[in-house]
């Protein structure tokens, strides 16, 4: 686990996959970058690898992670993505093993290692509790618990897959933080899941394809502090 930045519960994580690039990537992370600083709710961004640069020079608030990296050191690897130049375009972690990327455990292993050498946050997901609990053994940053069937669905996971991917996670590795993902398609979406007790979730479709992508992520992040000010002060 990466020490060198604190991220700090509640937070989010936007992950534009291949749907934005360039001018049209770099017009939402504006406005999350706004949206962060307004609810004091740190967002993660996972650009294509080409706009870590911009998005990290044009931004103040935001976590800009790349959406994959491999373990390969500095030399041959044509194709692959280097670590350190990961670090070097500007982003301060990596997310691993998604649904879209997956990676086998030795491979992902090896990957959260190189990254908290050079000084990167990671952010690896799972499918299962089960899964969860043996990436917790790595000790990443945070893992993303969202079952693979739900993506992209509108539907979320039910609330005892919550409580027991927290749980599982949890009873590893207590410094472990859980995003909740899949299927988070409104601002109740978001709501309840913080409310149930998670400490972060995320959202792609339910924001991308969105008719006012940047409304929706405003009553997003909105919703996820209004839940975690409920949960704690409440």
């Amino acid at each position: 686990m990466y020490n060198g930045i604190k991220i700090k519960p509640p937070f989010f994580e936007v992950g534009p996959k291949a749907f934005l690039y360039g001018e049209s990537a770099l017009k939402l992370a504006k406005a999350l970058d706004r949206i962060s600083a307004e609810y004091d709710v740190q967002i993660i961004f996972t650009p294509q690898y080409t706009d870590i640069h911009m998005l990290a020079q044009e931004t103040e608030h935001l976590l800009i992670f790349a959406q994959h990296m491999d373990p390969l050191p500095v030399g041959r690897g044509l194709g692959s993505v280097l670590p350190e130049a990961v670090k070097a375009a500007g982003a301060t972690g990596v997310m691993l093993n998604h649904a879209e990327k997956p990676v086998d455990m030795e491979t992902l292993e090896k990957t959260i290692k190189r990254a908290d050498e050079i000084g990167l946050a990671t952010i690896v997901c799972a499918d299962t509790p089960e899964d969860a609990a043996a990436i917790a053994k790595f000790s990443p940053n945070i893992i993303v618990t969202e079952p693979t069937s739900l993506i992209g669905t509108g539907t979320r996971s039910d609330d005892n897959y919550v409580l027991e991917s927290i749980r599982t996670v949890k009873a590893v590795n207590p410094d472990v933080l859980v995003l909740q993902g899949a299927g988070i398609s409104n601002e109740d979406d978001v709501y309840n899941v913080i409310k149930l007790g998670a400490e972060a979730t995320g959202c792609t479709s339910g924001i991308i394809k969105a008719a006012d992508p940047i409304k929706m992520a405003d009553a997003m992040i909105a919703a996820v502090r209004r839940a975690w000010d409920e949960r704690h002060n409440g």
